[in-house]
């Protein structure tokens, strides 16, 4: 089952709509639903391969992960447009 979320960018209303393999390795790699989301809103969007659309934003963190010190965190998702709705294929984080 998916987790499925409206946008509305002006005019045009947006679901989003994460897979659930896709959700799974978010927590893994440290992600939360709501900041995949506030990377599809409001992030950098640029062409990916194969066709997708990726989406990327910087987060302050300040925070550990695995056992060593951050200031930022980054999240790239990864996503198709079917049927007027944002698919997230996959989201990957990047700590530095």
């Amino acid at each position: 089952m998916y987790l499925q979320i409206n946008i509305k960018y002006y005019f045009i209303t947006m679901n989003i709509k994460i897979h659930p393999h896709a959700a799974q390795r978010a927590i893994e790699r440290g992600a939360i639903a709501s900041e995949i989301i506030d990377t599809i809103e409001s992030g950098e969007q640029f062409p990916a391969k194969y066709d997708r659309i990726g989406f990327r934003k910087n987060f302050l963190f300040d925070a550990a992960w695995n056992q060593k010190h951050y200031t930022t965190k980054q999240l790239e998702a990864y996503c198709v447009i079917e049927n007027n709705e944002y698919i997230v294929l996959t989201v990957l984080v990047k700590y530095f």
